[in-house]
């Protein structure tokens, strides 16, 4: 087997899915998040699908939160800023961002 030439997989393939990745982007001012609780912000994905993959971002530091985000409605990609640092967190206004990889 030669090396993969970039934009391949080890066998080969082309990596389509990741070419055609879907994204979106929203403010975001979260509000105080204190210990054990999250905060979450629906964003806009036209053709995001129950079942595709998320991947998410925020243009500024989380400060120790966790980020994660899911497809939960058909063009609706939700992302939860969660607080386990044992205080209260208080972010400053930022630009949220996902990239939505389909599935199959």
């Amino acid at each position: 087997m030669s090396i993969p030439l970039y934009g391949q997989n080890k066998d080969g393939s082309n990596l389509d899915q990741l070419a055609n990745a879907l994204s979106g982007s929203k403010a975001w001012d979260a509000s105080s998040i204190a210990d054990g609780d999250e905060e979450a912000l629906e964003v806009t994905v036209a053709g995001a699908a129950l079942g595709d993959f998320v991947l998410s971002s925020l243009s500024i530091d989380v400060a120790d939160l966790v980020l994660s985000g899911a497809v939960t409605a058909a063009d609706t990609v939700t992302l939860i800023l969660a607080n386990n640092t044992g205080g209260a967190v208080n972010l400053a206004a930022a630009t949220a961002h996902c990239l939505v990889i389909k599935k199959s």
